[in-house]
């Protein structure tokens, strides 16, 4: 079984995917919390790997970036290889002056102004909602761990460099987003479609009320509390 985006056979993808869009941070996952992790697919550069964790498998696959690239990544998982739980784990930038760099947020929805899931699958809301399951699992992994992991919408933008700071204020104050990434919106129209379960995990890597930052080496290699929350979440049953 293959794909033109995945080489691995069927068996070699675990039922529960983490799905970070840089496959750096896939690589750096899956050598430090995965017991013998394999890399199973090599296509593109768009690594996965699949190990253990804590005696359960698990596959670490990235998705690249925005909705296009994890809307091909995710359905492939989904439709072809029978994955039943895509976690997505990723950065975000903060809209909401209470959050910092570091930071971690649940995501309880996702708003796009894209047409993905409208073209996809004639998907005429701009809000889609997380698997509750999944995400309750996400909610009780952060307690677990006793991480005060904030629950809120994002949004996922088509758009990473745009212009004046009124789209912004629209998409905060009409919308309610605390934060904005660019994947979770087909994510879940893809799990939605295809009656699977998906959950998205972010770590706040910037600010954009408060310009806080992080370097690349720390958004690749530093979101740690995240990782272990959403392999928690990808192992409970």
């Amino acid at each position: 079984m293959s794909t033109p985006h995945n080489s691995a056979a069927k068996e070699q993808i675990a039922k529960s995917v983490l799905m970070p869009g840089d496959p750096l941070r896939a690589k750096f996952i899956a050598e430090t919390f995965l017991d013998e992790p394999v890399l199973v697919n090599p296509v593109r550069g768009i690594n996965g790997y699949t190990g253990s964790y804590k005696g359960v498998p698990v596959t670490v696959m990235a998705s690249g970036m925005g909705m296009p690239s994890i809307g091909i990544y995710s359905y492939e998982l989904f439709k072809f290889y029978d994955v039943e739980n895509i976690i997505r784990v990723g950065s975000a930038g903060a809209y909401d002056p209470e959050l910092h760099v570091y930071d971690v947020v649940i995501a309880d929805s996702a708003y796009s102004e894209s047409t993905f899931a409208k073209t996809a699958f004639h998907e005429e809301s701009d809000i889609l909602l997380p698997s509750a399951e999944l995400n309750q699992k996400l909610k009780n992994a952060a307690a677990g761990l006793n991480v005060n992991a904030r629950a809120g919408r994002v949004h996922s933008s088509d758009v990473f460099y745009h212009d004046g700071t009124e789209y912004m204020k629209t998409v905060v104050e009409e919308k309610g987003c605390s934060v904005v990434e660019m994947e979770s919106f087909a994510l879940f129209a893809n799990a939605k479609y295809t009656g699977k379960n998906a959950a998205c995990i972010l770590t706040v890597s910037d600010s954009l009320v408060n310009h806080e930052d992080t370097t690349p080496e720390e958004r690749q290699n530093s979101f740690t509390t995240m990782m272990k929350i959403a392999l928690e979440a990808a192992i409970a049953e």
